[in-house]
């Protein structure tokens, strides 16, 4: 199940034109997880990358493989390139996708103060709003710490809100790979504007600034692309 668009990543060494072509990178994605966050990103710039499904279940991949035996942490996303090398975190694997295509301008040059701004924003979404859900994913297991995740969640997204009040995007005026991101774990909230896939027990609702931009990314062409090639309901 590949994605075709404009080739970023370049054939390998030694390839002839009269190889069989296959992507050169693999995404290990679970459908609506975290790992929508580099689906959107991939789709974004276009590339040819081959997508396989995790059952959460099992921890079979779709071509019958181990994922453990992929990746011992057991989690999604997973990027798989094509020398062997294993990118297993979400903000690592955005990054390294969007300078395949540095002229998208989904992340700012290496080096730069804009990215190190960028990085902070990604540490503060994996640390703050990633974690923050894991209780309220799993409020049974977590009991009574349900009760002390969720306040301290919600006050990280009235800052997310308040920061969206003056931007279309999280870091200014063009989208960049946080706000694929923040798209994914956003949907495991709920909202009267939101599709929710996870449900977890945490409201959007007043949250006006948070909801132009959620509606503003919805109408994203990859957005809307990745949504459907995971097999999940839009409406």
């Amino acid at each position: 199940m590949g994605l075709h668009g404009s080739v970023t990543v370049f054939p390998r060494e030694g390839w002839h034109w009269k190889t069989p072509w296959r992507p050169l990178v693999k995404l290990y994605y679970l459908p609506a997880s975290c790992s929508l966050s580099p689906h959107i990103v991939i789709n974004e710039l276009g590339l040819d990358v081959e997508l396989i499904k995790v059952d959460h279940t099992s921890h079979k991949t779709e071509t019958g493989l181990d994922f453990y035996d992929i990746n011992p942490h057991g989690y999604v996303p997973l990027l798989e390139l094509d020398d062997g090398n294993l990118l297993r975190e979400g903000p690592a694997i955005v990054q390294y996708l969007a300078d395949l295509k540095p002229e998208a301008g989904l992340a700012p040059a290496a080096g730069t103060m804009a990215r190190y701004k960028l990085q902070e924003m990604l540490g503060f979404l994996s640390t703050e709003i990633h974690k923050g859900f894991i209780p309220l994913l799993y409020a049974r297991l977590a009991g009574n710490y349900v009760e002390t995740a969720r306040p301290k969640l919600e006050k990280r997204y009235q800052w997310i809100d308040a920061h969206l009040a003056d931007r279309p995007f999280l870091m200014g005026e063009s989208f960049s790979v946080a706000d694929a991101y923040l798209f994914a774990l956003t949907g495991w909230g709920q909202a009267a504007w939101l599709k929710s896939y996870y449900k977890a027990g945490i409201h959007f609702d007043e949250l006006d600034h948070l909801r132009v931009w959620y509606i503003r990314m919805r109408q994203r062409a990859a957005v809307r692309k990745s949504i459907v090639e995971e097999g999940l309901a839009f409406d």
